[in-house]
């Protein structure tokens, strides 16, 4: 088995949603090819929070590094549509 198959999971702290993005967004230059983020205590997500999603998928996009997200509550989801984020990411379940 390869080991660049095999996903990072980050898990999301829900109190400090855009500054645990931006430390994920800076430790890209250590995954290869895909990594999750588990937003299961993630319950609410704020403009700077958005700020920061968008910032790491710009990466991830130059970086060829795809990005899942794992237990996305329908709140988060509806703002990630709204703010034509949610394409730019996989919503797994």
């Amino acid at each position: 088995m390869r080991m660049d198959a095999i996903p990072v999971l980050l898990k999301i702290d829900g109190e400090r949603v855009a500054d645990a993005l931006q430390e994920v967004r800076e430790k890209l230059d250590d995954s290869q090819g895909k990594i999750v983020l588990d937003f299961s205590s993630v319950h609410h997500i704020d403009p700077h929070a958005l700020g920061a999603m968008e910032a790491l998928a710009g990466t991830a996009d130059k970086k060829a590094i795809k990005v899942g997200l794992r237990g996305v509550n329908i709140d988060i989801y509806k703002v990630l549509k709204l703010a034509k984020l949610a394409s730019r990411f996989s919503l797994l379940t």
